[in-house]
């Protein structure tokens, strides 16, 4: 009797994570739309590069501490490093174009994509924390 319950706990694990997994890509989606990660209906910029202190809508405070969106550099990093890194190697083993031609296109690449991310790298990382450390409210 014990292993069969064992068994069945074993196999019914996954389905007891939907509900937490369901919540992660509700809120991945609310990032990438720029959206407030509690009410899912407010903006978190009201520029290229200024944010919102409060949500318009629900009134959260989306920098929880000083230096919360820290954080976000580590995404903005991450995607730059690896589609400059990729991208670098395609056109090298491709013969592209010259590897001077290459350099420069790489390093532009490395200098513009970090300020195209900006906006969605803070989200991510305000979804993230409100994932990992939920506030109340959340719809």
């Amino acid at each position: 009797m014990a292993s069969e319950n064992n068994y069945n706990r074993i196999l019914l694990a996954p389905l007891t994570t939907l509900p937490r997994m369901s919540r992660y890509w509700k809120l991945v989606g609310r990032a990438l739309r720029l959206k407030c990660p509690l009410c899912g209906q407010g903006s978190l910029f009201k520029g290229w590069f200024s944010m919102n202190q409060n949500c318009p809508n629900c009134g959260v405070k989306f920098e929880r501490e000083p230096g919360f969106f820290l954080g976000s550099i580590y995404i903005n990093y991450g995607i730059t490093a690896v589609v400059t890194t990729v991208l670098y190697l395609v056109m090298m083993f491709t013969n592209w174009r010259s590897t001077i031609e290459q350099m420069v296109i790489a390093v532009a690449v490395a200098i513009i994509l970090p300020m195209l991310l900006h906006r969605h790298a803070r989200a991510l990382w305000a979804g993230f924390d409100q994932w990992h450390d939920p506030r109340d409210g959340e719809v």
